[in-house]
């Protein structure tokens, strides 16, 4: 896999971005950390266009992986999608594994054994 590209101008957060983005989950209701699934065992390459907003889902139940489709409204109503907006255009690979540091850039997670391991949501 070529190395990671993270863009130089990196990203304007947009209000409503997810708590995991600064590094902490979102207590559901009952008082339990909301845990993304596992959306994929890799990262995703997009081409990202300057000034468009994208929203990364965070929650892992997208169809629209790595974007987000309003899955979580139903799957995790306590994770949000990250909103975002570039500054310049770059191609960059988002998170597939929902368990980046650095979301919603990728940063090698998935090769952990605990994500390589895990099953998917859909199988069985």
């Amino acid at each position: 896999m070529p190395a990671l590209q993270r863009p130089a101008a990196l990203v304007t957060l947009v209000s409503g971005a997810c708590a995991k983005a600064a590094g902490c989950w979102v207590r559901s209701s009952s008082g339990t950390p909301s845990r993304p699934a596992i959306a994929a065992k890799h990262p995703y390459q997009v081409d990202l266009k300057a000034g468009k907003r994208y929203a990364w889902c965070a929650c892992g139940h997208s169809k629209k992986q790595p974007f987000c489709d309003g899955s979580h409204k139903t799957a995790t109503p306590d994770l949000s999608p990250l909103r975002f907006q570039l500054e310049e255009a770059k191609s960059a690979w988002l998170c597939g594994c929902k368990h980046t540091k650095s979301p919603p850039y990728c940063d090698g997670t998935h090769k952990e054994e605990f994500i390589q391991k895990a099953e998917l949501p859909g199988q069985s």
